[in-house]
């Protein structure tokens, strides 16, 4: 192929202004597509049109019109992330960094920035740090991470249950992870609405994302001084222990990089998984027929509507191709996991199902492949299967259309997700035991059986006042237990009972 005499993406081309009454008027220099602002209100319909005017890979620009390639393609993605040797992680390559007009007072910064993580590291040092990464998420005893998102579970749910009315956004699914991952991270004393807050801010390249970044930081910074006096069997102990031998700042900085991206992809996932069982009758029936798991609908999902839409970013050692375009040294790419999920080539029909299929792009791949999706696929299948058992009569209390989202060049996520069911009297929410070779029995569930019916009625989005009466501590004489639905002998055949 011929090489291209300037790469479309590289800052030679920000004096290319389309001419007067061009087209691509409203467009950025060299009339490229923004990732933001008002032109990018709908990415998904933006990656399309990229995609039909450049293919796999295409021009386009950050804030503050800093130029940088989007791979829209599969396989491309997939090459991209799987090839060390033509594309890193590491941001000190990228020319934008280098002239400047990626600076640290740029608002996705905290994206950006070169961390001592072993995400942005090659090499060696990409063994080592990972290593240490790998080595304390081994120690994590699944189980009794179970156990504790469920507890977070009822307890969440036991803050609204009583009324009959919730936002499973704002009050579930952007607080299941943060509690969970401060109690993996040895910090639950830290989760509270500012954290959760700070977390989800950081990452939309918002004015005050720099600052939230600091918050947060001050924060692991703190644990971390505080576990290296006082050792610990949690995640950040055996990080500090591993025989890697990270320093403070690598510890604070690996710790960002857990909460960060477990954080925000899983309270999308959740809040999507929850979404669709709401709103796709054949989706709940299949759930209740047996015929689809939860962590099926949790996979199907992260290929229909990925936690993170992109990840900025990778950065080319070399002059190389991609997708038929020139890559020069020192450009800078996006991993385009949403579009990449959609390209034609590998999903021709969007419909079709994908259970069983797990090479979406949703945890990126290669050897920077999120280390802890399995936590985050826990937090999904347990935090729907919990709310579910809790709420099993639980409904939209809104038409679809009228879901509002937020989109962020990294993510698209729920703004909220209004839900009515019977009100109902609070969980007895249990301790989580210590790890145990076998785990001590469950008490009979009961909060299914003794419920009305929902009704087939919308309720008033304001429920009678009128307290449910709770269930008698003991009946005066047995009474034939009434056979389970279908959805209870699905979760007792997923739990083993």
């Amino acid at each position: 192929m011929t090489p291209e005499p300037h790469s479309p993406a590289g800052t030679d081309d920000l004096a290319l202004d389309p001419p007067p009454g061009c087209p691509a008027h409203g467009r950025g220099p060299g009339g490229l597509h923004r990732l933001h602002g008002p032109e990018a209100d709908d990415l998904g319909a933006l990656y399309e049109e990229l995609r039909d005017e450049h293919g796999a890979v295409a021009p386009v620009l950050l804030h503050n019109d800093v130029p940088i390639w989007v791979v829209l393609g599969h396989a491309e993605n997939l090459h991209m992330v799987s090839t060390p040797t033509h594309f890193s992680r590491d941001s000190r390559l990228w020319s934008a960094v280098k002239d400047g007009t990626a600076g640290p007072d740029h608002p996705l910064a905290p994206h950006i920035a070169w961390q001592p993580i072993c995400s942005h590291a090659e090499g060696d040092e990409h063994l080592r740090l990972r290593g240490a990464v790998m080595g304390a998420m081994s120690t994590i005893n699944h189980r009794t991470i179970r156990r504790h998102i469920k507890r977070a579970a009822q307890i969440l749910v036991n803050r609204f249950c009583e009324k009959g009315r919730a936002d499973l956004v704002g009050q579930y699914a952007e607080h299941l992870p943060m509690a969970v991952l401060c109690q993996i991270l040895g910090m639950p004393d830290e989760y509270d609405d500012r954290l959760v807050q700070a977390t989800r801010d950081l990452l939309k390249g918002t004015e005050t994302a720099v600052a939230s970044n600091e918050y947060v930081m001050n924060i692991l910074i703190r644990h971390t001084a505080r576990r290296r006096n006082q050792p610990g069997d949690d995640f950040t102990g055996h990080l500090i222990d591993h025989p890697a031998g990270l320093t403070d700042d690598e510890v604070a900085q690996h710790l960002r990089l857990v909460l960060l991206a477990a954080y925000e992809a899983t309270a999308n996932l959740l809040a999507n998984v929850i979404r669709v069982v709401l709103i796709d009758p054949r989706f709940r029936a299949r759930l209740n027929g047996g015929q689809m798991t939860v962590p099926e609908a949790v996979e199907q999902s992260l290929w229909n509507e990925p936690p993170f839409s992109a990840v900025l970013g990778y950065f080319a050692k070399q002059d190389t191709e991609l997708g038929g375009r020139t890559i020069r040294r020192g450009d800078g790419l996006i991993l385009g996991i949403a579009p990449g999920n959609i390209d034609p080539r590998v999903r021709p029909d969007l419909k079709a199902d994908m259970m069983g299929n797990r090479s979406h792009l949703a945890f990126g791949g290669g050897p920077h492949e999120c280390p802890g999706q399995d936590i985050g696929r826990a937090i999904a299948d347990v935090g729907v299967e919990e709310l579910l058992m809790l709420l099993p009569d639980v409904e939209l209390h809104c038409d679809e259309d009228e879901l509002r989202w937020r989109s962020s060049m990294s993510s698209r996520h729920l703004v909220e997700l209004p839900v009515y069911f019977e009100p109902r009297p609070p969980e007895d929410v249990k301790d989580v035991t210590a790890p145990s070779p076998v785990p001590p029995p469950r008490p009979p569930w009961q909060a299914g059986t003794d419920q009305p019916a929902a009704s087939a009625q919308r309720p008033h989005p304001f429920p009678p006042t009128t307290a449910p009466t709770p269930p008698p501590a003991a009946p005066a004489a047995p009474v034939p237990a009434r056979p389970a639905g279908a959805w209870q002998r699905f979760l007792a055949w997923w739990r083993g009972y």
